[in-house]
């Protein structure tokens, strides 16, 4: 097979990966374009296991677009949350193999708080099943040491990790009577619906409005989320498109045939215990109305 050929097999696999990694579609489409210019440069007759030779590649790419990312996080207005990534639908190519628990936006979350070479060990063993000589090539450090990570990665994901994630078919109908009750004003409906440690999280960068800080309880969150309905009547005509996004039942907000944000629903035991909403334009490129 070719470069190109080899490199378009595991594509999905490699932007998976990448995205894990940093939690940026945008970030994780660059970094495929440089490690496929990287990969152009290798015989891959000389390539023993193509596979785990690009996801070396894309790994240390993501490893340095992480930690410049990281600095930046820093300086982010409000909570920073991942962009939004959309499953793939009907007869849909695939352009990712990112399923269930791990593509969460509460993971992406806890996943943000490792360091980025645990990160990268944590995504390449526990979500990837790379063996562990594979990982310590692609982080450059040795096999003793990435098992080591790999230990003090999973303590801190299982110390933190959310709640299981309902399938978003059998959470769906949750999602839509959340939707509904927003719409409606309805607050003694939403708090009746959600978990009463509920977090709600809203991500504009500064760019547009969002809330600042965490917004947690039954209460605090029924009233902010029918509070944002109401304001939005102002908006222009207001369109919703309910899909799956980072697994998870969303809805797609538009005003005006513009997109305004993608508000991923988490939903455990019949009840909704997070609402995260990205407003931030930037990372809305992508998103279809």
């Amino acid at each position: 097979m070719s470069a190109e050929e080899l490199f378009a097999g595991h594509r999905a696999l490699l932007f998976s990966v990448a995205y894990e990694i940093l939690g940026s579609v945008a970030d994780a489409e660059d970094v495929l374009q440089e490690s496929y210019l990287r990969w152009r440069e290798v015989d891959p007759g000389t390539v023993e296991n193509p596979r785990a030779y690009l996801a070396r590649i894309v790994t240390r790419q993501a490893l340095n677009a992480l930690r410049a990312a990281s600095r930046r996080r820093e300086e982010y207005v409000g909570p920073w949350l991942p962009e939004p990534l959309e499953a793939p639908t009907g007869d849909a190519p695939a352009e990712h193999v990112l399923t269930g628990e791990a593509v969460t936006t509460a993971m992406l979350l806890v996943l943000e708080s490792l360091t980025p070479t645990e990160r990268a060990v944590f995504v390449l063993r526990e979500v990837f099943d790379f063996g562990y000589p594979e990982i310590a090539e692609a982080v450059g450090k040795s096999e003793a040491t990435v098992r080591q990570t790999a230990h003090r990665a999973r303590g801190h994901v299982r110390a933190r990790r959310p709640r299981e994630v309902v399938d978003p078919a059998q959470a769906q109908g949750v999602a839509e009577r959340f939707v509904l009750a927003a719409a409606t004003g309805d607050v003694q409906a939403l708090m009746d619906l959600l978990a009463p440690d509920v977090v709600y999280l809203g991500d504009g960068g500064g760019v547009v409005s969002a809330a600042r800080r965490p917004v947690q309880g039954a209460d605090r969150v029924a009233r902010f989320v029918a509070g944002l309905f109401r304001k939005s009547a102002t908006m222009g005509e207001l369109g919703l498109r309910f899909a799956v996004y980072n697994g998870m039942p969303a809805m797609v907000v538009t005003f005006d045939g513009v997109v305004d944000q993608v508000t991923c629903i988490e939903v455990d035991g019949g009840a909704v215990t997070g609402v995260y909403t990205v407003r931030n334009p930037d990372k809305l490129r992508r998103v279809i109305g």
